[in-house]
């Protein structure tokens, strides 16, 4: 375990910083985003204003595991016109409206044809769906579905595509702080969905500040942030860095962290390891409204750092996942769903979580035959009706820490056995390191 921080994580946060991810996001929301290509770059370049990124390139056809990196995709125009010329879709309305992927096309379709590339949401008619088409060799528009019925069979439309799929590279970012150890926490968004909002702009947003956060903080781990493409991006970082995977101690994913919804953790694929139980600790502690889902193998990034290769100790934060909310994939994933609030909220909870990880020591009581005597310290506060709750918290978490500091209890262990939340039990520790009632372990 590496040497505690010489000072916690702070989690004072600027009151404006929940608005300040909204601007970020309302920056990065025009730009169009895939698995590849300069919607991705872009995204990159504005991010490195706020948290200064190393990019990779890796070339199309790289192997990786049992994967290739694919051909890059870039879009400069699209569109659906009448028999008069007119747009009746129009990708520069909204990048959403073309099957992301699609072949270029160029071509003079009757209704009925132009039906069989059409994807809309007949529940929703007024909402643009999000589809992918990232292995398929085909093309496609989404539209709103009143526009779909609107189409004539026997008419005739202009469509065309004005798209490029070649040989290029997919990209990556990541940022590493450098802490008093070399052993990392690592923490991964996916950057490759288009104009959406929660899923995944709000992900982007909150990892790029709690990185602007941690910067120039005195570390107990080294933190790497990783913006990468969904599935591929992960696998392909994974598949470079093999020689260096046993320096990830802690991974979380973040993504869909700006609704309404409560925050939502998933465990990892150990199911206990130090992420999973501070996470955990955390909630229970400060949001009892939040739910805690065992691990699933299916869901957002996690599940490539979680492949049993891999078993990463890697959990996942969110608020309402992917697929649990109607707008879901949608254009109705706009800034109306995500609020400032949650954004600081969730940002807050992932300073939190990080706290615990820092903090925690396993500690040996260099005094344990009967208690110490805590007053000639000036540790001793008489426990009575008088005392405020919290000076009687710290003077029970004191008490605790002594009697459970056998080289084997952590911190987080005793919190939870002691029912006490870990930032109290941690300056019980500290208070107690600072007269030599305690040490710290060595592994």
């Amino acid at each position: 375990m590496p040497e505690a921080a010489a000072r916690p994580v702070s989690l004072t946060l600027p009151q404006t910083v929940g608005q300040e991810m909204v601007e970020l996001m309302r920056e990065l929301f025009p730009l169009c985003r895939s698995l590849t290509g300069n919607g991705v770059r872009e995204t990159l370049k504005i991010l490195d204003d706020v948290l200064p990124l190393e990019v990779t390139e890796v070339p199309s056809g790289t192997p990786i595991f049992d994967w290739t990196v694919p051909r890059e995709w870039n879009i400069s125009d699209a569109w659906i016109a009448d028999a008069e010329g007119r747009r009746i879709v129009d990708f520069r309305e909204s990048n959403l409206h073309v099957l992301g992927y699609s072949r270029p096309v160029r071509a003079v379709l009757t209704g009925a044809e132009l039906q069989e590339h059409l994807h809309s949401v007949p529940d929703h008619p007024d909402w643009i769906p999000v589809r992918t088409a990232y292995w398929a060799d085909t093309w496609g528009f989404c539209v709103a579905d009143a526009q779909r019925q609107a189409i004539e069979p026997d008419a005739r439309y202009e469509v065309c595509i004005d798209s490029r799929l070649e040989d290029g590279h997919l990209t990556y970012a990541e940022a590493l702080l450098p802490g008093a150890s070399k052993d990392e926490v690592l923490l991964s968004t996916y950057i490759c969905h288009p104009s959406l909002c929660n899923d995944n702009l709000s992900g982007i947003a909150v990892l790029a500040f709690a990185g602007k956060h941690l910067s120039g903080l005195d570390l107990r781990y080294s933190y790497r942030f990783l913006f990468s493409p969904s599935t591929v991006g992960p696998l392909t970082w994974l598949s470079r860095n093999l020689d260096r995977l046993d320096r990830v101690r802690h991974g979380l994913a973040v993504s869909c962290v700006g609704d309404a919804g409560v925050v939502r953790y998933k465990r990892s694929r150990r199911g206990t390891a130090e992420i999973d139980r501070a996470a955990e600790h955390v909630l229970r502690s400060s949001r009892p409204d939040a739910i805690v889902d065992e691990f699933v193998p299916w869901g957002s990034d996690e599940r490539q750092f979680c492949s049993p290769g891999f078993d990463l100790p890697f959990g996942a934060l969110t608020r309402t996942p992917h697929g649990l909310y109607p707008e879901y994939h949608s254009s109705a994933d706009d800034f109306e769903i995500v609020r400032a609030e949650s954004l600081a909220d969730s940002l807050s909870v992932l300073l939190e979580i990080l706290t615990v990880l820092e903090r925690n020591d396993v500690c040996v009581n260099r005094s344990p035959c009967g208690e110490p005597q805590l007053g000639r310290r000036g540790l001793y506060r008489e426990i009575s009706a008088g005392v405020p709750r919290g000076e009687e918290a710290f003077q029970r978490a004191i008490l605790w820490v002594l009697n459970l500091s056998d080289g084997d209890c952590s911190l987080l262990d005793i919190a939870d056995r002691a029912g006490i939340p870990f930032g109290v039990v941690a300056d019980a520790a500290d208070a107690l390191r600072r007269v030599n009632l305690i040490e710290r372990t060595v592994e």
